[in-house]
């Protein structure tokens, strides 16, 4: 097997760009400050943030294998559309059987970041029941897909995240937020469906690679910067309903 079957970037290069354009957009607004109060609210400083950023997107050109299923007919090189998005199958040569494989920006990052969330924020019931919550939503829209792997439309895990982490605690929303939506996507989507990968002809199927590091991506990026907002906005609810002299709608 050739390593440049194993390692590519999972998006093709007119999607990919837009998320590097993303990274370049939120790397300076952690710079200048702009979202000190987000990544405050996650536990991670402004420096951290963005190695994590950078590291996460060129991760994803890394696939460590782990295992690989009977020898089958697989497909390369071709292209392939879900969703309206554009992923990559990689070109391979005398590649008999599927490989399965972790994306280091997906999934193995994501992975570590969130056990470390998990324990810095001492949120283990409300992320082991949020996990559970995102997986099933991200379960019921993944699908197995031809020559790919498995796919979940890009929108549905950071919904999900945003949705889940508020309901449980908006109070920790933005770790829990990151934690549900990288590790309930990447069990709903990618754990959940191991079994469907069989018979599908593809070369590389990565968890947390093609199909799922759009959403794991977004998830845990735009779950970080839509709960902090949101949360803000509760707090301030809740700040004006307990304080007598701020007159209500009603009086």
């Amino acid at each position: 097997m050739r390593p440049s079957g194993m390692h590519y970037f999972p998006l093709a290069w007119p999607f990919l760009l837009g998320l590097f354009l993303l990274f370049a957009f939120l790397a300076a607004m952690v710079q200048l400050g702009i979202l000190r109060y987000a990544y405050e609210k996650i536990g991670i400083s402004r420096q951290h943030a963005f190695t994590l950023l950078l590291l996460s997107l060129f991760g994803s050109y890394v696939n460590i294998p782990v295992a690989q299923l009977p020898p089958e007919r697989v497909e390369s090189n071709r292209d392939v559309w879900f969703a309206g998005m554009h992923y990559i199958v990689p070109a391979v040569e005398d590649w008999p059987c599927t490989i399965i494989a972790v994306n280091v920006g997906g999934a193995l990052i994501p992975t570590i970041l969130s056990i470390y969330l998990v324990a810095k924020n001492q949120l283990f019931l409300r992320s082991l029941i949020g996990v559970a919550i995102v997986a099933y939503v991200v379960h019921q829209f993944a699908k197995p897909v031809p020559q790919l792997g498995i796919s979940v439309p890009m929108y549905i895990p950071p919904l999900a995240a945003v949705a889940t982490a508020i309901l449980l605690s908006w109070r920790q929303a933005a770790p829990l937020g990151y934690i549900v939506g990288s590790l309930g996507t990447l069990i709903g989507a990618d754990i959940l469906n191991l079994d469907k990968i069989r018979g599908l002809g593809a070369p590389v199927a990565s968890i947390g690679g093609a199909g799922t590091f759009d959403g794991v991506f977004l998830a845990g990026i735009l779950a970080v910067l839509l709960a902090p907002t949101v949360s803000q906005s509760l707090s301030n609810t809740e700040d004006r309903e307990e304080d007598p002299r701020v007159p209500r709608d009603d009086d």
